[in-house]
């Protein structure tokens, strides 16, 4: 493993899980949303779970969320989605009940389940800064209880890796998109995070 490249690792890491059933997504999913873009980038960016458009690509943040998610990076970083890395808390896609029409935010024991993935993401990637994309992101990865707007533009530790929480752009969509406060909060938070991945 040590002479792979770390998407050749990544690519290994999804054929051992693309299956998964340990939990209840993996029934109602239509694919696993493992993750994609840059598998040698210092930043990688963490979200929720899939929504309708990213169980049915396969791909994550690739809805209307997604989409601003990625112009807001656009603006600030200049990058586009091969600079950087991208995934989610849980791989498949949580909804309220099995027609699928309403997602939420990912259970307790689904978020359990899914965690050891996503470490494994973590030790192949080495990122320096993780870049937490949600209030559920967030207190998943630091096992905290509080909310996102007295959490976001504030470094915290992730064993060992500097973590910045931001709003979910579902949320700055909800409240106006670009034309909300809530998007320049947000871009505000990922230029901190600019700055600090530029000085180190």
């Amino acid at each position: 493993m040590e002479s792979l490249s770390n998407q050749e690792k990544l690519n290994f890491l999804f054929e051992k899980i693309k299956d998964c059933n340990r939990c209840p997504l993996g029934k109602t999913r239509t694919h696993v949303v493992f993750g994609e873009a840059n598998a040698d980038s210092k930043v990688i960016f963490i979200g929720e779970g899939p929504g309708k458009e990213e169980d049915i690509q396969g791909i994550p943040f690739v809805g209307r969320s997604g989409q601003l998610l990625s112009q807001a990076i656009s603006e600030v970083f200049q990058w586009t989605r091969k600079n950087y890395y991208i995934t989610n808390i849980v791989k498949c896609r949580p909804t309220i009940d099995l027609k699928m029409i309403k997602d939420r935010a990912p259970e307790k024991n689904e978020v359990e389940a899914c965690l050891p993935i996503l470490t494994m993401q973590l030790e192949i990637i080495k990122p320096v800064v993780i870049i937490a994309v949600g209030s559920s992101a967030a207190k998943a990865l630091l096992n905290i209880n509080q909310g996102i707007t007295s959490i976001h533009g504030k470094w915290h530790d992730y064993r060992g890796i500097s973590l910045m929480p931001i709003f979910h752009p579902s949320y700055v969509l909800r409240n106006g998109g670009k034309v909300s406060p809530q998007y320049n909060l947000m871009k505000l938070d990922l230029e901190k995070a600019r700055d600090f991945i530029n000085n180190n």
